[in-house]
């Protein structure tokens, strides 16, 4: 049987077809993303107003109403952007036409920006993506599990010298655990934690009461047996008993370990929860063609509100 992504079913939007469709018509494609109830004509953002004139010289709109002046992008993750129109279509296509994740690094070539452009704007999109996890309550069979990432400990030349990485002495402090929930065949959840054990407040809070629940035999999961019903996989002696597994959470560890390992080399820190929701996101849609993962992708940016933590961010980091 062919896999997803080798079907003409996954390709429905070419990156060629986005610069060919040229300015005006990238910029209506965002008004229409942007107001899809008002068929793409301008609604105020201050008042609410749908009567609005057009300021053509600027591409800029002014409310009847409040006389607020605004553009496509106020008041978005997109908000005081200074790259076309056809080049956020571009990149949005462009990040998620990568199954593991694109590097800010290609998408400063592919699109001909700086790095430090390039970067945020992956962080915006990411931003953007997590919004479809926000709240979400997990139910039906659930499989938990976690799994450390980041860090690093670079190798000593001899052998004499080297240290075993894998001890909690022996890193740096940034390697941290990303605990997964994930509905069977349906939507995941991630979480940040310092250790495994701390993912059970999480659990808690996000899997509905009486769902059933798949997890390995570790000791901290036990805590969860007087709310659930539990089914345990000792993974020393097999992966599945025919209906116990764990198996679908380990596919989106598969896909974040090969997005830290081959694509970006190095995610930790305040970023690990950034990349986790992608790959969160990617599993999730992962039977979504790329014409439609870009339109869910840009009206995610433009439903959220202008990001606190990237606007400006070189700012405060140089």
């Amino acid at each position: 049987m062919q896999h997803f992504l080798l079907s003409a079913g996954a390709r429905t939007l070419r990156l060629k077809a986005v610069f060919r469709m040229g300015e005006d018509k990238a910029y209506r494609t965002f008004c229409e993303m942007r107001w899809p109830e008002n068929d793409g004509e301008a609604i105020c953002p201050r008042c609410g107003c749908t009567e609005s004139y057009g300021i053509a010289t600027r591409r800029k709109f002014k409310c009847v109403a409040c006389h607020h002046q605004f553009s496509v992008t106020s008041g978005t993750i997109f908000a005081s952007r200074k790259l076309s129109f056809t080049d956020l279509l571009a990149a949005i296509v462009i990040f998620v036409n990568g199954a593991k994740g694109v590097s800010a690094l290609q998408v400063s070539r592919d699109l001909d920006v700086q790095y430090k452009t390039a970067f945020v704007l992956s962080h915006k999109l990411r931003e953007a993506m997590a919004r479809e996890d926000a709240g979400r309550t997990l139910s039906g069979e659930v499989e938990i599990d976690g799994a450390y990432f980041g860090g690093y400990v670079k190798p000593a030349n001899r052998k004499s010298e080297r240290r075993d990485r894998r001890l909690a002495i022996h890193q740096n402090g940034k390697r941290e655990v990303v605990v997964v929930m994930r509905e069977r065949d349906g939507q995941s959840v991630t979480a940040i934690h310092r250790t495994e054990a701390a993912g059970v407040a999480t659990v808690r809070a996000t899997v509905a009461p009486g769902t059933i629940i798949h997890a390995d035999e570790a000791s901290h999961w036990d805590a969860l047996h007087a709310a659930h019903e539990m089914h345990r996989i000792n993974h020393s002696l097999t992966y599945s008993d025919g209906y116990a597994c764990t198996n679908q959470a380990e596919s989106f560890f598969s896909r974040l370990r090969r997005m830290e390992v081959g694509t970006h080399h190095h995610i930790a820190g305040p970023y690990l929860a950034a990349y986790a929701g992608e790959a969160s996101f990617r599993e999730d849609n992962r039977r979504v063609s790329n014409g439609g993962l870009t339109a869910m992708v840009a009206e995610a940016a433009l439903a959220s509100r202008v990001s606190r933590q990237w606007k400006g961010y070189w700012q405060r980091a140089a």
